[in-house]
C-alpha cells in the first residue's frame, strides 16, 4: 500500500484534485464563522448587483450575497452528496459480502433482488422515489441510496468473491467466527481499495444527481442555498444578466472534475494492471 500513496503523492493532478477538495470542504466547515454576508438575507435594494469589491460574485435577484450562498451551498451540495455516498456504500458493501460469503441459493436469491433495482435507470427511480415522497434534503438522500445501493451490492460481490476462499476466511470459519465479523474484519477490509476507487468515481455523478434535483425543485429547498438550485433561480433572469449562472456552474464543474481525475488517479496507483501501463482514460 505503500508504493500506492507514494503514487499518489507524486501524481501532480492527484494531489491538486486533492488540494482543491479539501479546501471546498474546509470552507463549507467554516462557513458559518467566516466574514460573509447572510446567505439567506434579502435586499431588493442591491439585486443583481454586478460583480465587485461589495459583492464578489455580484448578488442574486432577491439581493443575497452569490460569494455567500456559493460557500455555504457546500454544506448542502457537497456535504450532503458524501453523506447519500456514504450510505449507500454501506448499504450495498454490506449487502453484497454478504451475498459473496452465503454462496448458493442465498446469494442467487440476493442477486435477483439488485437485479429488479437495477432494471431501472438510477435517475428515473430517484426522481420516481422523490416525487412520491415529496422534496426535502432528508427525502433526496434517501432516494439517491435506493437507487444507487444495488449497483454497489453488485460490484462489492464480484470483488469479495475472490476473498472468499482465502486462507485467512477459512480459518476464521473453523474458528466459529460469526458471519458478520467475518464479512467485516475480513472480507471487506481486503475490497476496501477498489471500493474506495468506485466512490471516488461515482461522488461526481451524485453532486450532478443532487443538484439536478435541487435545479427542478425537489431537493433542497429555498431559502437555503444549493448550487443546483443557485442555476435554476439564475436561468429566470439568464438572457440579461447571464453571469449569475457562471459561480454556480462552474463550482459544479470543477467538484465533478476534481473526483473523476482523483478516481483515475487513486485506481492508477491502487490497480497494478492500470498502473504498468500508465494512467487510464477510461471510467470506472
Amino acid at each position: 500500500m505503500a508504493p500506492a500513496y507514494r503514487k499518489i503523492l507524486s501524481s501532480p493532478s492527484a494531489m491538486a484534485c486533492i488540494g482543491f477538495l479539501a479546501f471546498l470542504s474546509l470552507l463549507g466547515l467554516l462557513a458559518p464563522v467566516l466574514p460573509l454576508q447572510s446567505p439567506t438575507e434579502v435586499n431588493l435594494a442591491q439585486k443583481l448587483a454586478p460583480w465587485g469589491a461589495g459583492h464578489l460574485f455580484g448578488t442574486d435577484q432577491l439581493g443575497r450575497d452569490v460569494l455567500s450562498r456559493l460557500i455555504f451551498g457546500i454544506r448542502t451540495t457537497l456535504f450532503w452528496s458524501l453523506a447519500a455516498m456514504a450510505g449507500t456504500l454501506a448499504a450495498g458493501a454490506l449487502y453484497g459480502a454478504a451475498s459473496a460469503f452465503f454462496r448458493g441459493r442465498t446469494d442467487s436469491v440476493m442477486m435477483r433482488i439488485c437485479d429488479v433495482f437495477m432494471s431501472f435507470p438510477s435517475e428515473v427511480l430517484t426522481l420516481a422515489i422523490v416525487g412520491l415522497m415529496g422534496p426535502g434534503i432528508m427525502n433526496m438522500v434517501l432516494a439517491c441510496i435506493l437507487a444507487k445501493w444495488a449497483w454497489y451490492a453488485r460490484m462489492t460481490r464480484g470483488i469479495v468473491r475472490r476473498y472468499t476462499s482465502c486462507g485467512y476466511t477459512d480459518f476464521a470459519r473453523v474458528a466459529g467466527a460469526r458471519p458478520l465479523a467475518i464479512i467485516t474484519g475480513h472480507l471487506l477490509p481486503g475490497a476496501a481499495g477498489e471500493l474506495l476507487v468506485l466512490c471516488t468515481v461515482d461522488a461526481g455523478s451524485v453532486i450532478l444527481l443532487i443538484s439536478t434535483l435541487s435545479f427542478l425543485g425537489l431537493g433542497v429547498q429555498p431559502p437555503d442555498p444549493e448550487w443546483g438550485m443557485m442555476l435554476a433561480e439564475a436561468k429566470e433572469v439568464l438572457s440579461l444578466y447571464p453571469w449569475q449562472m457562471v459561480p454556480p456552474g462552474l463550482t459544479v464543474m470543477a467538484t465533478v472534475a476534481a473526483f473523476n481525475y482523483l478516481g483515475d488517479a487513486l485506481r492508477d496507483a491502487l490497480d497494478p494492471k492500470h498502473a504498468v501501463g500508465g494512467t487510464s482514460h477510461d471510467a470506472a
